[in-house]
């Protein structure tokens, strides 16, 4: 029984399951996707991000922990200095993973993984959706401020020009 057991063993002996995740976890940081099958995808995100969120902190020790799991110089610098650079201010998910379907040979399912912040496709897509998100989406908001700007300026410009006034107090009233 395998009660509260939560790793995929994949089929392997634990030295050569950290091997497996080590080399595409190097093979994910140097090329940025990678496709695998399914249950390998999915064992290596909690295998890669711990070790992203390690890269946040780009200290001595950090890189000793991060090189302990990669035994990888090039992925190392690769994820403290260029990596890290990108997803300093996410919170979490770094990694994406989609299904692609079954391989042809053994019907394995396979899927794509790939860092988030490097995919320009949804980048650009996820950038022009934060724009509009900047603007609050209150109902009244600008005609309250509309308002509020024509009641001051009337106030003041009263006593100085009364027939430029009136024309902007009719175009107001019907709106």
């Amino acid at each position: 029984m395998r009660h509260g057991d939560k790793i995929n063993n994949l089929g392997r002996k634990k030295a050569h399951r950290e091997a497996l995740l080590s080399n595409l976890a190097i093979a994910l940081i140097t090329h940025k996707r990678i496709v695998t099958t399914q249950a390998k995808a999915k064992a290596l995100r909690t295998y890669v991000e711990p070790l992203i969120t390690k890269s946040k902190q780009n200290t001595t020790h950090q890189r000793r922990i991060v090189f302990s799991h990669l035994q990888d110089k090039f992925a190392v610098t690769e994820l403290f200095d260029v990596i890290s650079a990108k997803i300093a201010d996410r919170p979490g998910g770094y990694t994406r993973i989609l299904k692609l379907g079954t391989r042809p040979g053994d019907n394995a399912e396979q899927a794509l993984i790939e860092l988030v912040d490097f995919n320009e496709i949804y980048g650009k897509k996820a950038e022009a959706q934060a724009e509009p998100a900047k603007r609050t989406r209150r109902a009244g908001g600008a005609r309250k401020k509309a308002t509020d700007a024509t009641a001051e300026a009337p106030a003041a410009p009263a006593a100085e020009t009364p027939a430029a006034d009136a024309p902007e107090a009719t175009e107001q009233q019907p709106s």
